[in-house]
């Protein structure tokens, strides 16, 4: 049993999900967890789940407008008054479980969309950056798009995160034997899926020494985190450490790295050269 590890989601792909029905299930985690439940929603990277529920393309983007306002709304968990094209009308309808503490927290997962940057602000969302490639540093701009926005709008900063992925070993050379072969299937699989070549090797080395792949030793993640923490203003970095077939064993050992080792050495760092916000 976990007391202290919040619970979320990766992405919920809202925009082909039923924004009652994601309320109700992250109340009921919200509840089994003792009030350790958050939300991250945005539009995901893949489209197969839009012919899968009968969505069509052309309204990709009004559906998750549409579906993001309704879950603002359900979030504050008093009766819900609202008209929509995708979703169903509502006249002062209470949804439930609600929570003991009021509201689920809600972040906007953003992967490059500058409209979802602002929808994030107008909607007083927290903002969360999915840098999965190049340097950090050029997501920058996101960051001052975000507070502009809220400050155009007279409202109070809220945090930011980065969401990357990564995996970390004793030694930056066992890191990166450990990660390739499960970071080449995955990449592989999908990229079957979609028609695009291969992986290669040396693309994903350049990532890891000078992208968004954190990959090595407990001091080698900690730097890099870090910058990219500086480099963009955030205030939060979650990493996702599973990334392809991997035994348990070494997820494990990531997670225990991370959280006893990692961590200290960010913050150590970010005290002497706090991100500016």
């Amino acid at each position: 049993m976990t007391k202290n590890i919040t619970l979320g989601s990766g992405v919920v792909v809202l925009s082909s999900e039923d924004p009652i029905r994601v309320f109700q299930q992250f109340a009921t985690i919200d509840a089994l967890s003792n009030g350790r439940a958050e939300i991250t929603a945005g539009r995901g990277s893949f489209t197969e789940s839009f012919p899968l529920f009968g969505y069509p393309l052309s309204d990709y983007a009004e559906l998750f407008e549409e579906k993001l306002e309704l879950l603002v709304e359900l979030l504050k968990e008093g009766p819900v008054t609202w008209h929509g094209n995708h979703t169903p009308t509502l006249n002062n309808q209470e949804v439930y479980p609600k929570t003991e503490r009021g509201r689920i927290p809600l972040r906007v997962g953003v992967g490059g969309s500058p409209e979802s940057v602002i929808r994030a602000a107008r909607l007083d969302a927290d903002l969360a950056l999915a840098i999965i490639g190049g340097d950090p540093a050029r997501f920058a701009p996101y960051a001052k798009l975000y507070y502009d926005a809220l400050d155009k709008m007279h409202k109070p900063h809220r945090p930011i995160s980065i969401h990357s992925p990564g995996h970390i070993a004793d030694t930056d050379e066992q890191a990166i034997e450990e990660m390739w072969p499960a970071y080449e299937a995955a990449f592989g699989r999908i990229g079957v899926e979609r028609g695009w070549p291969p992986v290669q090797k040396n693309s994903f080395l350049n990532e890891v020494a000078h992208g968004s792949l954190y990959v090595g030793s407990v001091e080698t993640v900690a730097k890099k985190i870090a910058y990219a923490i500086q480099s963009v203003g955030a205030h939060r970095f979650d990493l996702k450490y599973a990334n392809g077939p991997m035994p348990q064993s070494k997820l494990l050992k990531t997670i225990e790295l991370y959280g006893t080792k990692v961590v200290p050495i960010v913050q150590d760092i970010l005290a002497k050269e706090p991100a500016f916000s």
